[in-house]
């Protein structure tokens, strides 16, 4: 099974930044299609972003494209989802995991999250 470790979460001011960063365990996370979640209190977990092994057929959930970019270093096992102009609604807990093309998730584990909480 892969593991999981995101970070980079914190509390900042809407319109502010912030970059999240995923370590997958495993040497085929080059083969891996990875995506973005998040979860808001009360609310299911929803895809926010996803990317292929080549970097390309990025997905983007409606209300974050133009805002947040999502990519990848083999190198480092890790994945990365930059987040610009940010606003209360984007508070949630982010996790990362394997999906498949359609963005259903391959992996049973997640990892803890990271939480990212917008003041307005």
């Amino acid at each position: 099974q892969v593991q999981l470790v995101e970070s980079g979460g914190g509390l900042v001011q809407a319109g502010e930044s912030l970059r999240l960063s995923c370590v997958v365990s495993g040497r085929t996370f080059s083969f891996y299609t990875m995506g973005w979640f998040r979860q808001a209190p009360g609310k299911e977990r929803d895809l926010v972003a996803t990317i292929k092994p080549s970097g390309s057929n990025i997905y983007y959930l409606d209300s974050v494209k133009g805002r947040f970019t999502i990519s990848r270093d083999h190198a480092k096992n890790t994945v990365y989802l930059q987040m610009n102009s940010l606003k209360p609604e984007d508070t949630a807990v982010y996790y990362c995991n394997r999906v498949d093309s359609a963005g259903r998730v391959l992996n049973e584990y997640w990892g803890q999250g990271t939480q990212v909480t917008v003041s307005s």
